[in-house]
């Protein structure tokens, strides 16, 4: 059996391969319906349908650079249900801090929530 924190970074890196490769569509069984994430500059995007329209349509920037989140930490709750991820991203000049929280639904880790900052 794979452990949590194992998981939780393997479906981390299956994004990142999935945003090198323009896939939106793909992202959508990473987030939970209702997903919340803030972006780089602050903005807010609510729902996952949101979320993988806003993946869309960077993807179809003609100079797209794909950015990449690396964990540094994984942290699990007493319960083994929801998990804290925090980690660096880089990408088209630009990187920063993140923080995911992700929730255990069915089996399967999904994101709740993601907070970037941009900090260089």
């Amino acid at each position: 059996m794979t452990a949590p924190e194992d998981a939780i970074r393997a479906r981390r890196r299956l994004t990142n391969k999935l945003i090198a490769a323009r896939e939106a569509a793909r992202l959508r069984p990473f987030f939970l319906a209702d997903a919340r994430l803030i972006t780089g500059d602050g903005g807010l995007i609510l729902g996952a349908d949101a979320i993988v329209d806003a993946f869309a349509a960077q993807f179809r920037e003609p100079g797209f650079v794909a950015y990449v989140r690396t964990p540094d930490t994984v942290e699990l709750d007493h319960t083994g249900e929801r998990a804290a991820e925090t980690g660096r991203w880089t990408g088209a000049g630009l990187s920063g801090a993140y923080m995911a929280a992700w929730r255990k639904v069915t089996g399967q880790w999904v994101i709740e929530s993601e907070l970037f900052v941009t900090l260089a």
